[in-house]
């Protein structure tokens, strides 16, 4: 990213308008959004909804077709992550040769902002040999490497696209809850991309559903549920009223 930063307080994302088309058609229609800060935002909808297409205008990796996207007030230009912002894909890009603490070394080289203290201390608190290998780890272990890996960036703004499709019920529970607690002591964003409703529960106070690459809600998770509906009821509703829609169209 190129453009300087704005003055003031600037949104973590901002889409106007923002687009990306292929041959086939629309992966995400042109649409705006704003993402505020500190928010634990759930990014749901059915496979091929867009998300990923998001997450990839929002990190740079995707070009959009139209509009624009702003992340703290710079346009990705293609040539890397936001220095503020830190990307985990479901397969956890990591080195199966190195050790866990090759692995953080490498994380210290990569990124100018890395806090060893902290991402060292993440991995003790996750119970992970540093000296073990980490191609010998099992899943919620590496996904407790990856996580110490994008959270000891520093980052302002996480984007996790379905990091826990891999664990068990009990390493879903103990990786998001020690996920929870370190965004809301270090002040960051999270946008959490999840086919399981459940997991999310209580745990996200926004949400951005995409039906089809488009919007069908954003906002606050208790103003969308000003009547108490529960997050995964609400999103089920309107997934249903748009398909009824798409059949009797």
């Amino acid at each position: 990213m190129t453009m300087p930063s704005h003055a003031g307080p600037v949104l973590p994302v901002l889409a106007e308008g923002a687009g990306k088309r292929y041959r086939r058609g629309w992966a995400l229609g042109p649409t705006s959004l704003a993402i505020p800060g500190n928010r634990v935002v759930a990014l749901v909808g059915p496979n091929g909804a867009g998300k990923s297409t998001l997450m990839g205008l929002i990190t740079g990796l995707l070009r959009p077709t139209a509009g624009s996207i702003a992340v703290f007030g710079d346009r990705p230009n293609g040539r890397g992550l936001h220095p503020a912002v830190s990307y985990l894909a479901q397969q956890k890009p990591l080195y199966a040769q190195l050790t866990v603490a090759e692995t953080l070394t490498f994380g210290a080289r990569t990124n100018p902002t890395w806090d060893q203290r902290y991402a060292s201390y993440l991995i003790e608190q996750a119970g992970v040999p540093i000296t073990a290998k980490v191609g010998t780890l099992s899943g919620g272990q590496r996904t407790r490497v990856a996580l110490a890996l994008a959270l000891g960036k520093r980052p302002r703004l996480l984007l996790l696209d379905e990091p826990l499709a891999d664990l068990d019920p009990l390493a879903r529970e103990a990786v998001l809850g020690a996920l929870m607690t370190e965004a809301k002591s270090q002040g960051i964003t999270v946008v959490l991309s999840s086919h399981v409703l459940a997991e999310l529960e209580g745990v996200c106070d926004h949400l951005v559903l995409l039906h089809r690459g488009q919007i069908l809600l954003a906002g606050g998770v208790n103003l969308l549920s000003a009547n108490g509906t529960p997050l995964g009821e609400l999103v089920l509703h309107h997934m249903r009223a748009a398909a009824a829609q798409e059949t009797a169209a």
